[in-house]
């Protein structure tokens, strides 16, 4: 008999991009406010500027890149907050997301290679807010470097098993919307890669435009998954316990003989 439903968890997805993209606007609106960057809509800029305390001025350094808006204080300091909390979401959403798998399609490669990805893409997150562009230059492109790949490749598995799990005609369309966002995600990654590496004014201002698309693009996909968590349970935690205590119950089989169960000890060793 399935154990009681928890449907409040459908909460969790629908906060993080309502959060996260809230809080990336507001970070903007506070950089804008204190001239360090330009609006997303100047596409005029200057190769240098005579009066840089005029809040005119918009030369290279002032393109309103994501990192560029979390780069000096007061609003580095809500980027760093946003970032970590952003990154406890998703390994929160990670981990349900994962559970959830186990419990209704089994244990899974797939599966476990999406959860780890997610989790790596949250210390990516991490490491872009806590290491400012202009400060810690190298930290944050690795973090960067880490998160955005990780991303992708984490909706683009996930996306492969929503098809897999589909065994209701709503969940197909579901399938079919996380697959267009996964595309649509991995052509706004590339260009904001391409443009980013150029040198003209306009090209890096597009790139900037790319890369928050991209942001707001994961953010929506990841409330999507508020249509399976509203059917969240206890037994969807308790496949975690099971995951966890798996290599004891292995081990202490090996010593004590056992009733054989061969579905039940393959499933075991699938989730060590």
């Amino acid at each position: 008999m399935p154990l009681s439903k928890m449907p409040g968890w459908v909460i969790l997805p629908v906060t993080l991009p309502a959060f996260t993209i809230t809080g990336m606007w507001i970070v903007y609106a506070m950089a804008l406010s204190n001239n360090h960057i330009c609006p997303v809509s100047n596409w005029v800029y200057n190769h240098t500027c005579e009066s840089p305390t005029d809040g005119t001025c918009c030369t290279l350094d002032h393109i309103p890149l994501v990192s560029k808006c979390g780069n000096l204080p007061p609003e580095s300091c809500f980027f760093s907050l946003i970032c970590s909390l952003g990154a406890f979401m998703v390994m929160l959403i990670g981990l349900l997301r994962y559970a959830f798998v186990i419990e209704r399609y089994g244990p899974s490669l797939l599966n476990t290679v999406a959860f780890v990805l997610g989790w790596i893409c949250a210390a990516g997150l991490i490491m872009v807010g806590s290491f400012q562009v202009d400060h810690a230059k190298v930290l944050h492109y690795i973090g960067a470097g880490v998160a955005f790949p990780t991303s992708m490749l984490f909706i683009f598995f996930q996306c492969i098993l929503t098809y897999r799990m589909a065994r209701a005609h709503w969940y197909c369309w579901t399938g079919h919307l996380r697959c267009l966002l996964t595309l649509f995600g991995l052509v706004i990654l590339v260009l904001s890669g391409v443009l980013f590496i150029q040198d003209g004014f306009v090209l890096q201002h597009m790139a900037a435009l790319c890369e928050w698309t991209f942001i707001i693009n994961v953010l929506v996909y990841y409330g999507t998954f508020a249509f399976e968590f509203g059917a969240i349970s206890t037994d969807t935690f308790l496949v975690l316990l099971k995951a966890s205590r798996a290599p004891k119950s292995y081990k202490a089989g090996t010593s004590t003989p056992a009733t054989p169960n061969a579905h039940s000890t393959s499933e075991n060793m699938a989730m060590i």
